[in-house]
């Protein structure tokens, strides 16, 4: 019985382990939504006040590489704090963070 225990623990720690490297990686551009993690994707992680976001696969991670006022007034009608907008981006999720390298704001239809 302690052998079957034991390797059933293994399992699920190796599982856990491949589970915790899978990263999403971004290396031609994609097309993601983007807009305060704060105030459009209701993101109440530790960080306060507002911070750029992404959504990918329906999840959405603060960004790095780039920040909310690098894309005009956060709190304008179309800034980020207001809508929910569109970009191209590509990049990598590290640590819970979208790591952005290239970053294009698509304009709004």
């Amino acid at each position: 019985m302690k052998k079957v225990f034991l390797i059933l623990a293994f399992m699920l720690g190796v599982t856990s382990m491949n589970a915790q490297e899978k990263k999403a990686v971004a290396k031609e551009p994609v097309i993601v939504e983007v807009a305060c993690g704060q105030c459009m994707f209701g993101m109440k992680e530790i960080k306060k006040g507002c911070d750029l976001a992404v959504m990918v696969d329906g999840k959405p991670y603060f960004v790095e590489g780039t920040k909310l006022d690098d894309h005009g007034d956060a709190h304008a009608a179309d800034g980020f704090c207001s809508a929910v907008r569109k970009a191209e981006v590509v990049g990598e999720l590290k640590n819970n963070v979208f790591v952005v390298t290239e970053f294009k704001l698509l304009p709004r239809k």
